[in-house]
C-alpha cells in the first residue's frame, strides 16, 4: 500500500465514527423538565442558520427531540429570531400527546451563542409553571 491509499483508508474509517447529521455538542442543548411529576427531556441541536434578505431575522433550522418514560419523538423545525439581539427570543408550542401526556408546553426559547435554550415553560391548559 502506498501512503495515499493509507491516508484515504484512514479518512474513510474516521468518517464511519461520526454519525450522519451529527452536530458538534457545542451547538446542542438538553434539559429535563418536570411536567406534572413526569420527567420530559427536551433537546435542541442547531443544524444551520441563515439571515433574511433584509437582515432583520435569522432563521435557524433546529433538530428537536422530546422524550418521557411514555414516549418520544423528534422533528426538524425552523425558528425565526431577531438578528442582533443576544439573546433573542421566540415562542414555541409543543403538544405532549406523542409523549403520552395531556396538554401543550408553551416554551419561551432563547438563542444565545448559536445555541437554543429554554428560558421558560408553561403547561396549558391550566397555566402551570414548569420552568
Amino acid at each position: 500500500m502506498n501512503l495515499r491509499t493509507i491516508a484515504l483508508c484512514l479518512l474513510a474509517w474516521t468518517a464511519l465514527l461520526v454519525p450522519a447529521g451529527a452536530q458538534p455538542q457545542s451547538r446542542c442543548t438538553r434539559e429535563t423538565l418536570n411536567v406534572t411529576g413526569v420527567p420530559v427531556t427536551v433537546g435542541y441541536c442547531v443544524l444551520a442558520a441563515a439571515r433574511s434578505a433584509n437582515g432583520r431575522e435569522t432563521t435557524v433550522s433546529v433538530q428537536e427531540s422530546f422524550s418521557s418514560p411514555r414516549g418520544s419523538f423528534g422533528q426538524t423545525t425552523p425558528l425565526s429570531f431577531l438578528t442582533g439581539n443576544d439573546p433573542s427570543r421566540v415562542i414555541e408550542d409543543v403538544s405532549l400527546a406523542r409523549l403520552g401526556l395531556a396538554g401543550t408546553l408553551h416554551l419561551t426559547l432563547i438563542m444565545r451563542a448559536e445555541r437554543v435554550l429554554i428560558e421558560a415553560a408553561l403547561l396549558t391548559p391550566g397555566a402551570i409553571i414548569v420552568k
